[in-house]
């Protein structure tokens, strides 16, 4: 399993009038948190993309058990509990300390520029398997 921690400090523009962070800001914590542990583990999506490659999300849930506000100091914990073979899956939860306000699942396929679906390649997949070895938590 991979698992990190990403730090969001929730601004003012994420908030909607009701004073709770907007449920599509969310999304952009899931992607941010994506990003940094594609970093963490030496795959950075700017290097995916260099390649020639992509990495549509092909679904993606939410589930709000409590509302976010202006200012809170959350973590998003990202989750990968599967090893990828055509797709790869992550699980998120956003937490204000112990308190969990959100859970969230994300689906992302191997593609070419040409859309054309593929299988990661081999480089991607040893690094994954490096991280999946050493158990890694970290915090970003």
């Amino acid at each position: 399993m991979i698992h990190t921690i990403s730090k969001i400090r929730v601004r003012y523009a994420e908030t909607d009038r009701m004073d709770v962070v907007y449920h599509s800001n969310y999304l952009i914590w899931f992607e941010t948190a994506r990003i940094l542990m594609l970093d963490e583990i030496g795959i950075p999506y700017t290097g995916i993309e260099k390649r020639g490659l992509l990495l549509p999300v092909l679904t993606v849930s939410a589930a709000y058990k409590s509302p976010a506000r202006f200012d809170d100091r959350l973590e998003v914990h990202l989750y990968m509990r599967e090893k990828p073979r055509a797709r790869m899956r992550f699980e998120y939860e956003v937490k204000r300390g112990d308190e969990l306000l959100a859970t969230g699942e994300t689906t992302h396929g191997f593609m070419d520029l040409k859309g054309k679906g593929m299988r990661p390649p081999q480089d991607l997949m040893e690094k994954i398997e490096s991280a999946w070895e050493q158990d890694m938590t970290a915090v970003v």
